[in-house]
């Protein structure tokens, strides 16, 4: 993959977040920096499988949208949920550059991501969440008492011609760090 794609719905640089700016800008592994604060992070599986993408997801998988694999998870600090995670990437690409994904069970992304040179990270984006986004919808759904909105970041990461989306939404717990 040699050009970045177009993502012209979430923003380079976010506005207005406050203590999470940092957070959302560090381009270093999300699972990392929150054990460097928090201690251990333990990862729960809440949905791994066949789905359609987000329509802002969409742009990366100009026409293949029924063979897209969804992975979703909570990154947790005891039973405290910190962050929820969505990976989506095309289901061929789990017979070549992104086979590990479906055997990481419990084990975060992350370190498999970040642990591999030939793995290449686009810049990350930003977006603030409101309630109607799906992804919103998705963190919301493990909160008590969920925001109006939520703060948001993603990135494309490729191995070859093969990329992944993964976007982190970070849960009011956050902010206590």
């Amino acid at each position: 993959m040699n050009s970045i794609p177009r993502d012209s719905l979430w923003c380079a640089a976010p506005v207005a977040a406050g203590p999470l700016r940092r957070w959302l800008t560090d381009p270093g592994s999300l699972t990392a920096r929150l054990e460097r604060h928090a201690g251990r992070i333990a990862v729960q599986v809440l949905f791994q499988g066949r789905h359609r993408p987000n329509a802002d997801e969409a742009f990366l998988f100009a026409g293949r949208t029924s063979q897209v694999m969804v992975r979703e998870v909570l990154l947790l600090r005891g039973a405290m949920p910190l962050v929820f995670a969505h990976t989506v990437f095309d289901a061929a690409s789990l017979r070549g550059a992104w086979r590990g994904v479906s055997v990481l069970g419990n084990r975060p992304l992350g370190a498999a991501l970040f642990a591999d040179p030939r793995i290449a990270r686009f810049p990350l984006r930003q977006k603030k969440l409101a309630g109607n986004h799906p992804l919103y919808r998705g963190a919301a759904a493990r909160l008590k008492r969920p925001p109006p909105s939520l703060w948001a970041r993603r990135s494309i990461f490729a191995a070859g011609k093969s990329p992944i989306l993964v976007s982190e939404v970070f849960l009011p717990a956050v902010f206590d760090l």
